[in-house]
Parts: C-alpha cells; structure tokens; sequence
C-alpha cells in the first residue's frame, strides 16, 4: 500500500472519529426536561397518596366498603342478612375512628387493623346509588391487607391520571397542549390533588370528564392514528366519569357537548365523527339513570350532613324556603365554588387550611382564567357561558329543592369536574389569538400555586401524624402516626412533594411561557407539524 492510501485511510479515521465525538453532544442534546413531568408529576401525587390515612377521604368507610363488596365480594365483605346488609370485618367501620375529630391523629387505626370481629353493615353502594364500574375495577386490587390494597389503589390512580395526561400532551397540538397545562394546573389545588390519588370515586369523576374534552377535541381534529387513539382516550374518560358518579355523567355529556360546538363544521367527516360522542352520550345517559344519584334532579340534596366549613359557620341561623331560600343560596354560592380550591376544609371536613390557601390558589385560577376570557368568539362565549349557568343553576336548584343552603350536604367535590371543565374552556383560545404571560407574571402564579401546594400538603399531613392541635414544619417531631414499614418519614414525603411540584413547574414553564396560538379549527382534521 501507498504512502498516499496510507494517509488516506488515516485522514478517513480522524473524520470518522471526529463525526462520533460530534454525535455524542449530539445525542445528549436530545434529552429535554420535559421527559421529567410524569415523573414530578407522579411524585407529587403519591406524595399525596401517602399524606393521609386510608379513609381519610369524605364517606371513604362506605366506599372502602362498596370496593371490597363489588363483584359478589370477597372474604372480608360476605353476603348480610338481606340484599341492604353485608357482612363485614369491623376494620371497615373502625378505619375512620379519627373522622370529625381534628384533634386525634391516626395512630387510633392501629387496634383496627388487627380486628377479627365482623359486623352487619349497609352502609355501601348495595342499592346501586353509584354507578358500579368504579367499584368493580378497583375490586381488583381488593385483598385481604385493607391498608395496604387500599394504597395501592391510591397509586394506580395516580399513575392512571399522569398516564392518561402525559398520552394527550404527546397526541394533542401545542396550541392544545398548553390549554391542557394551563387548564389542570389551576383548578386541582388542593382538592383535586387530594382526591385524584384516594379511594374515593370523586378522583375519576375529576380525571374522567378533564379527559374526555381534551380527547374529543382531538378526535375532531387529528389525522391518521393518532386520532384513534384520542378517540380510545375520549371512551376511556367517559366510562371513568360515567362510571364513578351519577352527576359526573351529566358532566361528562357537557365535556362532550362544548367540544362539539367548538369544533362543528358543516361537513360529512365531521358529521361521520360524531357518531363516537353521540353513542358515549348514550351510555353515560344510561348509567346515570341506572345510579339513585340521578333523584336529586327531583328530590334536592335531602341529606343534613355536618360539614364543619366556613361557609357553613358564617351561614345565618334559619333561612325560609321558596324564593327567599334560593336567593339565599344565589348569593352564598362562591363559597361553594371556591371550596376547591381551600376554603372548605379537606377530609372529613376536619382539616382546615390556612387563608394563604384558597387566596393564592384563587388568585392563579382568576389571573389566568380573566387572561382567557379576554380572548371570546361565539363558540367559545357559549361554551363558558353554558357551563357557567351549570354552575349556577345546578347547585341553587338541587339544594332549595332539597330546603338546604350551602354549606349542608352539597359538597365542593362534587362541582370540581365542572370548575376544571371550565378551566380547560377559559385557556382554549379562538382563531389567530394568543395567550401568554411575561416572565414576572409567570413567577408570581407559579409561586402562588407552588405556595398553595406546599402549605396545604404539609397542613394536610400534620393532622393525620400527630393531631391539628400539635403545630411545627418539622413533621417528624410529634409523630404518632406513619405508614408502617415505610422507609420515608412524612417530614421527606413533604418535601419530596413540595420539591417535586416546583420542579414540575420549572419543567413545564418552555412549553407555557410561550403565547398560545390557539385555533379553533374550520375542518375537522387538522395536522400540525
């Protein structure tokens, strides 16, 4: 060989080498922080999971029950006396010993997880008053440790959420992926977040219908495979709404009505779409009907529960009924309303927050929210008036029917669908206009959620471990009750959690810093690049 083909081939190998080093920063360039969310975001939400006991959820004795009994039951839920009863381990009933009683911690659990005694209870979902789905597939994780399958079905919801919004984020448009970020950021602090990852059928409810408007608005406007697989999400998310809650059907056909008018073109593809939401109208119509849930459009809200709020404590001593009752609950209804976001107490309305809660978790919703609506046409004008009215209407009616005001019986949780399905509405934004923040705006509701999330996580667990009575950051110090076994304190789990948001926002501040170009679309198929 030549002294030129020698060279040749070594002029060939440096380049060869130098073409690798180069694809090496290459390749580490393709890794983005965005790949980070679910993580933070699943953190966050166990972190929740672990913040309180099991049945720390409002009515969760009676939901715990209606999960193991679903399905004809297992060896800790057996068949009672009659069709209304069951026959059941006491740990059941006991698991809420420290419920309405701020002052106790949790520790009180430990002589009920041991209990052999069985009891008659009809205190469960055994006359159908819940649609059954939710109980039947979360029967699945239903073992004989209660504790233990009952935090994992606390897990998998968590992941079921993150799972179900990381696909849409990946599927959906930009445009449509910040309407979504924006969307859930401010409407789930604190009570979403503490009933996405419970046991109590409210996190579908929440889950569901924020999945089946985001997906139908990609059903109707994808291409190619990604629309089916929006379209399967759409399905998923009615049958978790539908299936969870009578009044979350209705909800999830209003998700599905204000996707249709913004999207509706006067074409035969379009027309051939709607044939899916159309069927999923039908089935959620039929499990709400299936579900007793649905006799408060006649009856009202005929309960009395005690709920220790503020809004109850400010309520007058006696209302008359009629007109005067409906004016009363008219006027009362913001502290409804914003009872999502703090001003109620959590749990068995036993744990209350602090005033920097609902001001900073408000605060966002309405900086936000009042940015959108400053971006209407007339499709996107009815579909936030239409569920405004909803949002009035509904509560006023079923509870003057009923001859409650607020503060009895009806609860914020029950309305959360709604005010997130609202949320979502008022970031989604019309032909050729845009939706963003300056950087200083973005720090300051950044820092009011991040606020809102840490305080009301370390509140929410300082009761649970040591009593409300007993206060301090550290909640190692005092500690009477913790997850038996598990290696992390709460004081981590806290921190872990209140990290893990923050970081969650630094990771998705690229992709909502910009402003949005959100376009209701004039073909029901549209491709974005």
């Amino acid at each position: 060989m030549s002294d030129a083909s020698e060279a040749t081939l070594d002029d060939t190998e440096i380049e060869n080498t130098r073409m690798k080093n180069k694809a090496v920063p290459t390749r580490a360039k393709r890794f983005r922080w965005i790949y980070l969310a679910p993580v933070l975001a699943f953190i966050v939400l166990g972190a929740w999971a672990f913040a309180s006991p099991i049945g720390a959820g409002p009515d969760d004795d009676y939901h715990l029950i209606s999960t193991w009994c679903a399905d004809g039951g297992n060896a800790q839920c057996l068949p009672g006396y009659d069709s209304m009863h069951r026959d059941i381990n006491q740990e059941f009933e006991g698991v809420v010993c420290y419920a309405q009683h701020p002052e106790r911690s949790a520790a009180c659990q430990r002589s009920v997880w041991d209990s052999t005694t069985r009891v008659e209870s009809k205190r469960g979902n055994f006359v159908g008053e819940y649609p059954p789905v939710y109980y039947s597939f979360m029967h699945v994780f239903a073992g004989d440790n209660v504790q233990l399958s009952a935090l994992i079905m606390r897990l998998f919801n968590a992941a079921l959420f993150v799972a179900l919004t990381t696909t849409l984020a990946a599927l959906l448009p930009a445009r449509r992926r910040r309407t979504l970020l924006w969307g859930w950021l401010i409407s789930v602090i604190p009570l979403g977040l503490f009933l996405i990852p419970s046991n109590n059928p409210s996190g579908w409810a929440i889950t569901g219908v924020g999945t089946a408007f985001l997906a139908l608005l990609g059903w109707f406007e994808a291409r190619g495979s990604r629309r089916w697989v929006l379209g399967a999400l759409y399905v998923i998310g009615m049958i978790m709404a539908a299936g969870s809650r009578g009044d979350s059907a209705v909800y999830a056909v209003g998700a599905t009505v204000t996707a249709a008018i913004l999207t509706a073109t006067r074409t035969r593809e379009w027309a051939l779409r709607a044939i899916l939401p159309v069927a999923s109208i039908v089935f959620a119509l039929v499990l709400f009907l299936n579900a007793s849930q649905g006799n408060v459009a006649t009856m009202g809200f005929t309960g009395n529960a005690d709920v220790s709020t503020a809004a109850a404590a400010a309520a007058a001593p006696a209302t008359p009924g009629g007109l005067v009752l409906a004016a009363f609950n008219l006027l009362a209804l913001p502290g409804l309303w914003t009872g999502v976001w703090g001003t109620w107490s959590l749990g068995w309305f036993d744990t209350v927050l602090p005033t920097i809660v609902p001001w900073t978790a408000v605060s966002a919703f309405v900086v936000v929210a009042f940015a959108g609506l400053g971006r209407l046409n007339w499709r996107k004008a009815i579909s936030v008036g239409g569920v405004l009215i909803v949002l009035i209407a509904l509560p006023v009616y079923v509870l003057t029917v009923g001859g409650m005001r607020v503060g009895d019986s009806l609860q914020p949780r029950y309305l959360l669908p709604l005010i997130v399905l609202l949320s979502l509405l008022v970031v989604t934004m019309p032909p050729g206009r845009t939706f963003g923040f300056t950087r200083v705006q973005m720090v300051i509701i950044f820092g009011a959620l991040s606020i809102a999330n840490l305080v009301a996580l370390q509140v929410n667990m300082r009761r649970y471990v040591s009593g409300a009575g007993y206060q301090g950051l550290n909640l190692d110090s005092g500690a009477k009750w913790w997850w038996s076994g598990f290696p992390i304190g709460p004081l981590w789990v806290w921190m872990l959690g209140a990290l893990a948001f923050a970081c969650l926002l630094v990771v998705l501040w690229p992709q909502m810093r910009r402003p949005i170009v959100d376009a209701v679309v004039e073909s029901p198929a549209v491709t974005e690049k």
